[in-house]
């Protein structure tokens, strides 16, 4: 062993140097060089540092540095996010998104361009002018319809929710709302009227009904019973007609 090389390392080392720091790895560590000033010294980790991917091999696992437009890769040709002013798109980071997509500041990646997408139109209104459907013979009528898909940045706009055109209806007048009001309370009041006249009557009839058959029980519990008379043979004397 080299003097400068010392077994008893700390840190996930198998080998170190007082000048190099770690040399070799533990198992399963990955073998990374970090930059200090003028300096590479060896460290470590179980898991590659951003902007780094790993590689395992038989002897060493080591982490390889990603490309210079990448933040953090897979492979060296296949990056899962893009360092800033890029935008991820098929494992690339791209200046610009091709054509047919469009950037997402938010994912910072290459999406495809959705358009505005709306529902089918509604069945036209009752016709109306000024809020009424009385009182008039030319109104307008509407009808409308629901954004059911919001557009991207590039996607085509959302057309217009509502419709409104002119309509003719059968002029009639409008009921006045005092009289109406009105007409309604006196039906309520006839219908309530009627309906006591009849319940009266009603009542009046099961109470004489009832004041019958109390009668006739009574008379029938005063009044004796009528003894059946005697079935007599009459002998009635032949008549002499020869006078």
């Amino acid at each position: 062993v080299h003097p400068n090389v010392s077994q008893g390392c700390q840190g996930g080392c198998a080998t170190c140097s007082d000048y190099n720091g770690c040399l070799s790895c533990k198992p399963r560590l990955f073998f990374v060089l970090e930059r200090i000033g003028m300096k590479q010294i060896g460290v470590c980790l179980s898991s590659c540092p951003s902007g780094y991917y790993g590689t395992r091999y038989p002897d060493i696992n080591k982490c390889a540095k990603c490309k210079a437009d990448c933040d953090t890769c897979f492979t060296r040709n296949f990056c899962t996010k893009c360092k800033s002013g890029f935008y991820l798109y098929s494992g690339k980071c791209l200046e610009k998104c091709p054509d047919g997509l469009e950037a997402n500041n938010h994912t910072m990646e290459c999406t495809s361009i959705v358009h505005c997408e709306a529902s089918e139109w509604s069945p036209w209104s009752p016709c109306t002018k000024k809020g009424k459907t009385c009182g008039f013979k030319r109104g307008n009528e509407v009808r409308v319809r629901e954004i059911v898909q919001h557009p991207s940045a590039r996607g085509n706009p959302c057309p217009a929710t509502s419709e409104s055109r002119k309509c003719i209806v059968q002029r009639k007048r409008c009921q006045k709302e005092g009289k109406g009001k009105k007409n309604r309370e006196e039906k309520r009041k006839k219908s309530d009227k009627e309906e006591s006249k009849e319940t009266r009557q009603e009542s009046k009839g099961r109470a004489a009904r009832r004041q019958n058959r109390e009668q006739r029980e009574n008379n029938n519990k005063t009044q004796p019973k009528k003894k059946k008379a005697p079935n007599k043979e009459l002998n009635l004397a032949p008549v002499d007609t020869a006078h």
